[in-house]
């Protein structure tokens, strides 16, 4: 794996655990695609810096826990905004 390629994905990692940010998230913070973001998150780092990984994995869990309430919640302010 190039350089660059390895200190980007250690940066999404802690990026993704001091913000609990969503894969979306990085991909944005970091001017990279959504599923790269992905790959970078679930196996690049897996296998660069483990312990990172479970950290990130948690994170991730969660959020994909949370995502059917996320989607509700926005589209409820959608039709909120539209209203008003």
């Amino acid at each position: 794996m190039r350089d660059y390629i390895e200190e980007r994905v250690l940066n999404i990692g802690e990026y993704i655990i001091s913000h609990n940010a969503t894969v979306r998230q990085a991909a944005k913070e970091f001017g990279v695609s959504k599923s790269t973001a992905h790959k970078d998150a679930a196996d690049r780092l897996l296998k660069l810096n483990p312990a990172l990984a479970r950290k990130v994995r948690k994170v991730l869990d969660v959020n994909k826990s949370e995502r059917h309430i996320r989607g509700g919640l926005a589209t409820r302010d959608k039709y909120c905004k539209l209203n008003s």
